[in-house]
């Protein structure tokens, strides 16, 4: 494999891993997770969402959680915001980096988003604008990049064309993602590969979930055709709503074990991540969904 020398993993636990919890997580034990998720060496840890609380209620005290983080230098917290009013709410939060999220799924956009994919861009747009107005950094997110739960297989021709229209709105970056986790390397490896004939190809990330167990290998795919940006979420947190009871995002643990043994420098402190991990668990009342931190945690014992 040609793999690369160095990834970014972006910490997706905060916002991705508690939004899909049953219950709501107290705003301090949020807090503490942030903080202690940037202090394992994690170069950015996606913080909350500004969503309507009547659609996210998990992270309904996004405002609170930003005050009550203690950020360290070099680390990015970015917030998803999905129009004008998340903006303005992330703004007087006093943030310096902003996620808008489509799809790659006229069916998904539709029920995600009540808009079809064309209505989702021209939301975006002004968002996007006015962020970059003040000077923040955007991503971009695009869901269903290897298959739909309404659809079933999605074309890559959409793929393309959605990511490529983001970067067209000025985002930095754009995370694809395999948001039911059906994908698989050969797929994924395959789709990178397109896109990298249309779009900058250093400015991808992947964001794999692990619904099959296909996660791992299937970043490391993306890994090999030139992407250098992952999603993960530690211990696993998040689950997938379109698949009850199937694992949800790829273990931070996980990727990083992957990495560090492979030669890709990642800078996360693996044994700092398994404690928060665990302690995070430990909040939740059940065993981390991470073969690494579950291996660690046996051993330590």
């Amino acid at each position: 494999m040609r793999l690369p020398e160095q990834v970014t993993i972006v910490e997706v636990g905060p916002r991705d891993g508690l939004q899909n919890e049953p219950g709501t997580v107290p705003t301090d034990v949020k807090v503490e997770l942030i903080d202690r998720l940037a202090r394992c060496g994690l170069p950015v840890v996606e913080a909350t969402s500004f969503v309507h609380p009547k659609w996210v209620p998990q992270l309904a005290d996004a405002a609170e959680v930003l005050a009550g983080i203690t950020p360290l230098a070099g680390v990015r917290y970015p917030v998803l915001v999905p129009n004008d009013k998340g903006l303005d709410r992330a703004l007087e939060a006093g943030v310096e980096e902003v996620a808008v999220f489509g799809a790659a799924s006229e069916a998904f956009s539709e029920a995600n988003l009540n808009r079809t994919i064309a209505e989702s861009l021209e939301m975006f747009a002004p968002v996007v604008t006015r962020a970059l107005e003040h000077g923040l950094r955007v991503r971009g997110y695009v869901s269903c990049v290897c298959g739909c739960p309404y659809q079933g297989p999605v074309p890559v021709d959409d793929v393309v064309r959605v990511t490529a229209s983001l970067f067209e709105l000025g985002v930095h970056e754009v995370s694809v993602g395999d948001t039911i986790g059906v994908g698989t390397p050969g797929q994924v490896a395959s789709l990178v590969g397109i896109l990298a004939g249309h779009v900058p190809i250093d400015r991808v990330a992947v964001h794999m979930h692990d619904t099959y167990g296909q996660g791992l290998a299937n970043t490391l795919a993306a890994f090999d055709e030139g992407v250098h940006v992952a999603d993960a979420s530690a211990g696993g947190l998040g689950g997938c709503p379109f698949a009850p009871g199937a694992k949800g995002n790829l273990a931070t643990e996980d990727l990083v074990y992957a990495c560090e043994g492979s030669g890709i420098r990642t800078g996360v402190d693996l044994d700092a991540l398994v404690d928060t991990t665990a302690w995070m668990h430990r909040q939740l009342g059940r065993a981390p969904a991470s073969r690494v931190a579950e291996a660690v945690l046996a051993k330590r014992s």
